[in-house]
């Protein structure tokens, strides 16, 4: 049986407390919405596993979105279709009912990711689309001078990519996704040009890694981001990101084929 929170989601961040505002920061990005158009191919009918508020969901697709979070459901825009109340490791639907399946940002969250990736694989006779991060790249980024406690967090919950390619078997490819400098989708590194809007309390709350930190750590970040910004130390060390027009970081796509 699937724990579910008080919230009705079953990972590791209560979306009802962490989560308002989401979409006003965690807006799809026309590039990256392309790499994932592109993985998905002419699917006709596309499940959505872990929707939230529907960001990179196509109106060239029949979608199916699942969603356990109710704060989450309740921030779908009304033009998306409404998600389905159902978990990962648990899809009420028939064996190769989809032509295709992708989630989103969402394996990190999940109570058993390896059960929610075969019951994807068992649901769909197409292609899946996974984008998430690599654990073993998450570090890399320059966050983790000012916010190592956040990093460490995300480098923990991510799961290795083998983990993944083996949970859903067939073929897969790993594909890395390019974050644009001015990139509309507010994770962690999608400010890596733009330092300063991390500053924004809110920006850093679409961002769940965020609330595994105290107030104190928090605290600590703005602070010392603050000073390094004020004396150009930030610059020295990473002024070169501000026109660097995409950045490779952590951030991949795997597709995988029966």
């Amino acid at each position: 049986m699937v724990m579910r929170t008080y919230d009705g989601s079953t990972d590791d961040v209560e979306h009802g407390t962490h989560r308002t505002g989401y979409a006003s920061y965690r807006r799809p990005d026309a590039r990256i919405a392309r790499v994932i158009a592109q993985a998905l191919g002419d699917a006709r009918t596309v499940l959505n596993v872990g929707a939230g508020t529907g960001s990179y969901e196509n109106a060239a697709h029949t979608i199916t979105a699942v969603e356990p979070s109710l704060a989450m459901r309740a921030q779908r825009p009304a033009r998306l279709v409404t998600a389905i109340d159902a978990v990962a490791e648990d899809l009420p639907f028939a064996d190769g009912q989809f032509d295709a399946a992708m989630t989103l940002f969402s394996v990190h969250q999940w109570s058993d990711v390896d059960a929610g990736l075969r019951e994807m694989r068992r649901v769909t006779r197409g292609p899946v689309a996974v984008l998430t991060c690599d654990p073993a790249r998450v570090r890399d980024f320059w966050l983790y001078e000012y916010a190592p406690d956040v990093l460490e967090t995300e480098a923990r919950r991510y799961p290795p990519l083998h983990r993944l390619t083996a949970a859903l078997g067939g073929h897969t490819a790993i594909q890395p996704v390019p974050i644009p400098l001015d990139c509309t989708d507010g994770f962690n590194e999608a400010y890596y040009g733009r330092p300063e809007l991390l500053l924004d309390p809110a920006a850093r709350q679409a961002c769940s890694a965020w609330s595994f930190v105290d107030d104190r750590a928090r605290h600590d970040f703005d602070i010392s981001l603050r000073h390094a910004l004020g004396s150009g130390a930030w610059d020295e060390a990473f002024g070169h990101l501000r026109s660097r027009p995409a950045h490779n970081g952590s951030l991949v796509l795997l597709r995988a084929t029966p």
